[in-house]
């Protein structure tokens, strides 16, 4: 039967397949069943509800990329037969395939991949499930040693190496790519390893693929296993798709805050230093010292006690926080000092807990909020250290509120009210929430009993849905201690970033035995709420330079006012504009190098300076300036003292000029 248009599900009548039941349907290539992603061939019985899925959707485009990485590995065998195969997973954006070739991929190498995969393209494969036992996988793949050792997790896959594509569930198969299906001179060609599912047929990937760029990568991410080359693509449902996303990326290369951040002079990386430890300049100095003092007030408006604590301590203390050893992984090595063992602070909370600690505590005091520019230190793997998105050493605005089990819907809504405003004042406005839980089929990573889990997931669920905004459920996503709320934002160019957190921690206050005296003179536990809402300045920072792509908002920019004057003979008259901007708060600065002047408002635009004051002449007899605005427009003969107002109102305000 056909499918219905106005539903999305339709219910099969007599047995059928997938391909048959969405014969009219071009934009269906997969097909859901009892929650399972089945390739179109599959049989169908009778009463069985299924669901189409187009090519657009997140699973369509997951199966598309997926099979795009199929043709990638089918092209490299058919130019290199001795490249031993790994693993294809889609990622987001695309995909990418890992093969052990004897030399490294060369930019020549793709384009020829790129027409190889085109030819299999236009050949319309059909992409034919088989189920094989184990041994029959083996004897197929005998020559394919990394498909041998997938053969043998059977269910041990992840989905973080990737190798989950290939094998992980009921049943192992193998997906044979065939030409001339149907016909009496159908082949199969090549074939690989796989869970499936795919595309009908190559053709359906169309035009819309393009291989992007090589890299070296672990065998199943481990450094303990042999170095692959990693091959990676990025796949659309058409070539106007796959154009747009081209774009995004050269706009995206654009807005790069290690490139911008290197122009605009704001921070510098060095050997000499470390990986992911970023040394901030003068200018950048502004933007971190404006964004401090910023949220510390805000902090203090909200009800947060500032406090303070060392960048060293006993490694003990995170024992008894339960951060080791879930954690070990990504802290600095431990080191010996007169007998003991400390560590780099790699988080603030167990600090805060003794703070709370320290003295008897009553139920009048709760909320009790502590709060600090934490600066801690977590060895990221040096293959995912990224600018200032992903450091060794980030300043966090962390802060952690003690409360009665009753007040903690209360705070959660607090602490989310006040982490939306913080993105708001900052220019961030479109964001929806995340709403990460445990994973209980992983019971070892996770502490706590159930009822905790239930309770405290309730409590942000109940709260993060009051709000009005999207709530996207993260499984698995949670703290060792507690489930969280993440709030996503998405930047000028649509893409999102997670910032700030709340996090429901059941698990620390019983690991300290904090205590409060409840009103009937009992000793309680309390609830202790994890926020931070920059979660790093470094990061939010690289975010906000993206954001804007290094024009900030007046308040924001390192140089907010550039004089520049015409001639010589016009320098102390702009120099009394800037002393009377200064005395207002105004960052401001005269031009007095010895380049010309169009030279000078050359450098002003480049280092994305809101407001340039120009003066000559007629400005200097009219008591007046100029402006230079940063799309090149220019008002000429604004009043001086009407121009300080602007600028100062602008500043205010927060306003994009």
């Amino acid at each position: 039967m056909p499918p219905n248009p106005d539903h999305d599900q339709v219910t099969v009548q007599t047995p059928t397949t997938g391909t048959e039941l969405f014969a009219d349907r071009r934009d269906v290539v997969v097909m859901r069943v009892d929650g399972e992603l089945l390739d179109l061939s599959r049989e169908l019985a009778a009463g069985t509800v299924v669901e189409p899925v187009t090519i657009g959707s997140p699973d369509g485009l997951a199966v598309l990329r997926h099979s795009a990485a199929h043709v990638l590995a089918q092209a490299v065998q058919q130019v290199n037969p001795k490249a031993k195969l790994g693993i294809g997973p889609p990622v987001t954006d695309g995909f990418y395939y890992d093969f052990d070739v004897e030399t490294p991929f060369t930019p020549e190498d793709l384009k020829a991949l790129d027409k190889a995969m085109a030819r299999i393209i236009r050949e319309g494969q059909t992409f034919r499930r088989r189920v094989v036992t184990e041994d029959e996988a083996r004897a197929e793949l005998a020559d394919e040693p990394y498909k041998l050792e997938l053969i043998g997790l059977k269910g041990g896959s992840s989905d973080e190496d990737g190798s989950s594509v290939e094998v992980g569930g009921g049943e192992l198969t193998i997906y044979d790519n065939v030409r001339g299906a149907g016909r009496e001179s159908e082949a199969v060609v090549w074939k690989d390893l796989c869970r499936g599912p795919h595309l009908p047929s190559t053709k359906l990937i169309g035009n819309g693929v393009q291989l992007m760029r090589n890299a070296a990568a672990y065998w199943r991410g481990s450094e303990k296993n042999p170095m692959l080359q990693r091959v990676y693509g990025t796949a659309w449902p058409s070539k106007d798709e796959l154009k747009a996303y081209l774009e995004r990326l050269a706009e995206a290369e654009r807005r790069d805050h290690r490139r911008l951040g290197a122009e605009l002079d704001l921070f510098s990386f060095h050997d000499e230093v470390g990986s992911g430890l970023p040394l901030f300049h003068p200018k950048g100095g502004v933007i971190k010292r404006e964004m401090e003092d910023y949220v510390r007030r805000r902090h203090i408006e909200e009800g947060f006690e500032y406090v303070g604590t060392p960048h060293v301590t006993k490694d003990g203390l995170f024992h008894t926080s339960g951060h080791l050893p879930y954690y070990a992984d990504t802290m600095f090595p431990e080191m010996d000092l007169e007998g003991s063992k400390y560590r780099l602070k790699a988080m603030n909370c167990p600090m805060h807990n003794l703070i709370f600690s320290s003295r008897g505590r009553s139920y009048r005091e709760l909320p009790l909020r502590l709060f600090e520019f934490g600066t801690v230190y977590r060895y990221e793997k040096s293959g995912v250290v990224q600018g200032l998105t992903r450091v060794r050493g980030l300043t966090q605005d962390d802060s952690h509120s003690y409360v009665t089990p009753e007040q903690a819907p209360g705070e959660v809504k607090h602490l989310l009210n006040f982490m939306m405003s913080v993105l708001t004042d900052f220019g961030l406005t479109d964001f929806y929430l995340e709403l990460s839980t445990r994973d209980d089929s992983k019971p070892d990573k996770f502490v706590g009993s159930d009822e905790d889990w239930a309770s405290a997931t309730k409590v942000l669920e109940e709260v993060g849905r009051e709000t009005g905004l999207e709530l996207v459920p993260d499984p698995g996503g949670a703290a060792f201690y507690g489930p969280k709320i993440s709030v996503q934002t998405k930047d000028a160019i649509g893409r999102t970033w997670q910032m700030g957190t709340v996090q429901y921690d059941f698990n620390q206050p019983a690991r300290f035995g904090l205590e409060y005296t409840a009103p009937d003179g009992t000793k309680q536990q309390p609830v202790m709420i994890h926020s931070a809402k920059f979660g790093s300045i470094e990061r939010f920072m690289g975010v906000l330079i993206e954001h804007y792509a290094g024009a900030f908002p007046a308040w924001l920019a390192p140089v907010q006012v550039l004089a520049v004057p015409v001639a010589e003979a016009f320098d102390d008259y702009l120099k009394d504009v800037v002393a009377q901007l200064k005395a207002r708060g105004i960052r401001a600065q005269v031009d007095l190098s010895d380049d010309r002047f169009g030279k000078k408002i050359r450098n002003a635009s480049k280092e994305k300076v809101p407001f340039v004051l120009i003066a000559g002449g007629e400005d200097v007899e009219a008591g007046a300036v100029s402006f230079r605005f940063r799309d090149g427009t220019q008002e000429n003969g604004v009043p001086v003292a009407d121009a300080i107002e602007r600028i100062v109102a602008a500043v205010r305000d927060r306003a994009q000029v």
